[in-house]
């Protein structure tokens, strides 16, 4: 249904991509009414944010559209979506496996999945327009935000005729990407690093190239790591099996599409001469940037509005659609009367320290250390040495295994005081507060990830059933909704080191032990931010 400008919404959003997309269907499903207002009727076809982790494609299971997403895929399902990275040129003969996310895939409910944005935005409109509780109007712009003590207002131009309309939410939030209007007009300030580098994006079609490349089945994102580039990425990714594909890498800053040979450019990463006919030229500038606060009064920002990135590891698109996750229950607490304007401050506290650990604990550093390693280590003058050293720097894809956004010293989980929430972290099946709950089997045979419910969730396992009633109890106290599982434990109580484990709406652990010792009540509060 198109936007009502005379109602007042609970939660406004500016910017229709994929996090705002997300963030509106996670509204929506909880019966929060949600306006969309984006830029764009028609999607871009530019193929960038591809790579979505296991935690991404839980999203869209609990979105309701997972299978719509895998039917999207624009690669058959029957190849795979590895990772190369290379030394020079793709062809030189030095090269691993790089981003093996199958390592990691115990430790959540669903597969991996790779595909064009374009294709995960369409998935994602389609769904929000099956929900009565959005309306979505295409064409708009944001110009102003104005707030009070009740609502905040959008001020929006039309595309087409200039014609100004202004939208009211109790809520707004702006997913405008990283050029954001919403964020400028609310005051929200950045942090900024520049890079001093200008890159170019190119989107190609290459049969030959794809010829050349049967010799790595299953491989569908290459990175080259020449030397002189000083760490910065030569960087390819298939869009479909056979003939497209699109490329980034530094270029000189004053080149222009007119003054540049990109076709010499991209053999030189190759390695060897190719048909190439290029579809797009853009280019963006390398820097990271965060705003310095997630929240001003009645408005919020989420994905690139909020911080933005090199697209070195597929990590913007996920940070994004783990923002929209974030927000949004928290968010319809409020609005539904369980959860405090504490809560929302939470937002902010959980969110950014995992973009900024993000930023330099992984996409920074691999600059740095690609960067290293190269004026370090050459095979023109000892290529033994340098074979050993490239055959042993990714063992163990400790850049995969290490990556576990976490919310551990979060004042609204029952975690380490003297911690912070971060990306840096391990995967372990045992529950812990502030990190994602392992899927693991129930005593009844079923996946613990089949009985979730929508809000909080609490598993009372073995002996630990006795205390559920307790919670339940205090649970109605606060007026929020606790769905309760009580089962003999199975699989999980062993795993999950727990026979109580209080699970978040996002999937996230809030506390586990195996008595709460008569503080089901705080604990619950605590998890709300309530007094």
């Amino acid at each position: 249904m198109s936007i009502q400008f005379d109602k007042i919404y609970d939660v406004v959003i500016v910017g229709g991509g994929p996090v705002g997309m997300g963030l509106a269907i996670e509204l929506g499903q909880r019966g929060i009414s949600v306006a969309v207002a984006e830029k764009y009727p028609t999607l871009h076809h530019v193929p960038k944010g591809q790579n979505l982790t296991q935690r991404t494609v839980e999203h869209f299971h609990f979105w309701g559209c997972e299978a719509e997403l895998r039917s999207a895929r624009t690669v058959p399902t029957d190849y795979g979506i590895g990772g190369m990275t290379s030394y020079d040129t793709l062809l030189s003969g030095y090269h691993y496996d790089w981003l093996q996310r199958h390592l990691v895939r115990p430790y959540y409910y669903t597969d991996n999945e790779r595909l064009p944005q374009y294709a995960t935005e369409q998935v994602l409109r389609d769904r929000a327009t099956e929900i009565p509780t959005v309306d979505i109007d295409y064409g708009w712009s944001a110009e102003g935000v104005t707030q009070n003590s009740d609502t905040a207002t959008v001020s929006l131009r039309a595309r087409d005729g200039g014609e100004v309309r202004e939208l009211t939410g109790r809520y707004l939030v702006g997913a405008d990407g990283s050029h954001s209007t919403v964020r400028e007009v609310a005051g929200i300030t950045q942090t900024k690093v520049e890079h001093d580098k200008k890159m170019v994006l190119l989107v190609f079609r290459s049969t030959d190239l794809h010829e050349l490349l049967k010799r790595y089945p299953d491989k569908q994102f290459y990175c080259v790591l020449k030397p002189e580039m000083q760490g910065y990425w030569m960087f390819f990714g298939r869009v479909d099996l056979g003939t497209t594909w699109f490329f980034h890498a530094p270029v000189p800053a004053d080149t222009t599409k007119e003054n540049f040979d990109f076709k010499a450019y991209v053999e030189t990463a190759v390695g060897a001469e190719i048909d190439v006919e290029f579809d797009y030229v853009g280019f963006w500038d390398l820097r990271f940037a965060i705003a310095d606060n997630y929240r001003a009064g009645r408005v919020f920002v989420a994905g690139d509005a909020a911080h933005s990135h090199p697209p070195y590891g597929g990590y913007g698109i996920n940070t994004g659609f783990e923002d929209a996750r974030n927000l949004g229950w928290k968010l319809a607490a409020v609005l539904q009367g369980w959860g405090s304007d504490a809560l929302l401050d939470s937002y902010d506290v959980e969110r950014r320290p995992v973009f900024a650990s993000t930023a330099d604990n992984f996409i920074e550093r691999f600059i740095h250390e690609d960067r290293d390693f190269l004026n370090r280590h050459n095979p023109d003058t000892d290529e033994p040495a340098f074979r050993h050293a490239w055959d042993t720097r990714n063992e163990g894809s400790a850049e995969v295994m290490a990556f576990e956004p976490n919310y551990d010293g979060s004042p609204i989980v029952a975690g380490h005081v003297d911690a912070t929430p971060g990306a840096l972290g391990s995967h372990e099946f045992r529950a812990r507060a502030g990190h994602h709950l392992a899927p693991r089997t129930l005593g009844d045979g079923s996946n613990a990830y089949h009985r979730l419910g929508p809000d909080f969730t609490l598993f009372a396992l073995g002996h630990c059933a006795a205390e559920a009633a307790v919670f339940r109890a205090a649970a109605n106290r606060l007026g929020m909704t606790l769905h309760v599982v009580k089962d003999t434990g199975g699989e999980a109580r062993q795993d999950w080191q727990a026979g109580l484990v209080l699970v978040r709406p996002d999937q996230y652990v809030a506390w586990a032990g195996d008595s709460a010792n008569g503080n089901a009540q705080a604990i619950l509060s605590r998890a709300v931010a309530e007094d």
